[in-house]
């Protein structure tokens, strides 16, 4: 089944431009996703439009109002026969967006997403038509549609028949809980520096095993948070102090450091 993203958003030009291109744009022609805009504005009253207003109490700030989002997403009931359908809000103060949960959400047929924009959306519409919230860090945006177009790269390029090879997904930073090992190219050699050998060696084993090790190695050096989640096995943990002896080696004074 084709999975569908409907975001609802004051800006559907940003989410509509950005599913344009790479990956996304890709699965959006191929027709592996389907992903649809829907204005407030559009479902506003009066000659503005206005689908926000000031923050009761006093402040700074606008509101983004309960009835033009609700009339949204009754619309995007109607169209996706999604009768149940409640939205994904993207919130800084949301859960974070890590790899297991864009996996999670990739399995599903329909999201619906709400950008939220000013000084957020009211209360009373977060509690009765989100299901959940989500961050993609812990800092503020002018609007959450770079947080939607984020979440739909994500989630886009793990459909099926998206990557031109289904091994880059498997192999991308946090698929299995590591951070992804170094890559390389032609020229193999360089006055940067060379290849590895192993790398040309043809040796599908011992090319696996490097990998892995530089896998557990750029991990342990960079993100040790993670590795703290990982139950690494009696082999996987020998790779990892393998890396971790040869690091020692080149650090220790006199000699050139690096990873």
């Amino acid at each position: 089944m084709i999975m569908r993203i409907d975001v609802i958003t004051l800006f559907p030009e940003f989410i509509e431009s950005s599913t344009k291109i790479g990956v996304v744009g890709r699965a959006f022609e191929r027709g592996l996703i389907e992903i649809a805009t829907w204005n407030p504005r559009d479902f506003a009253d009066g000659n503005y439009r206005k689908a926000d207003d000031r923050t009761c109490g006093g402040g700074p700030g606008m509101v983004m109002m309960i009835e033009p989002l609700r009339r949204a997403l009754a619309a995007i009931r109607a169209a996706s026969g999604a009768e149940e359908a409640k939205a994904i809000y993207l919130s800084p103060q949301g859960t974070r967006l890590d790899q297991a949960k864009v996996a999670e959400l990739a399995q599903r047929d329909h999201l619906v997403l709400l950008s939220g924009r000013y000084e957020g959306v009211d209360e009373r519409f977060l509690q009765h038509a989100v299901a959940e919230e989500i961050s993609i860090g812990d800092y503020v945006l002018s609007g959450g549609e770079l947080a939607a177009a984020v979440l739909i790269d994500a989630i886009g390029r793990l459909q099926e028949g998206v990557l031109n090879d289904a091994d880059s997904a498997v192999q991308d930073s946090f698929s299995n809980g590591l951070l992804d090992c170094p890559h390389y190219t032609r020229p193999v050699r360089d006055e940067w520096g060379d290849v590895p050998a192993v790398l040309l060696s043809g040796d599908h084993a011992a090319i696996r095993r490097w990998r892995l090790k530089q896998s557990l190695g750029r991990t342990w050096l960079r993100r040790p948070d993670l590795l703290q989640r990982v139950a690494l096995d009696k082999k996987t943990r020998a790779l990892l102090e393998e890396f971790q002896d040869e690091h020692a080696g080149k650090t220790m004074p006199g000699r050139e450091s690096g990873d």
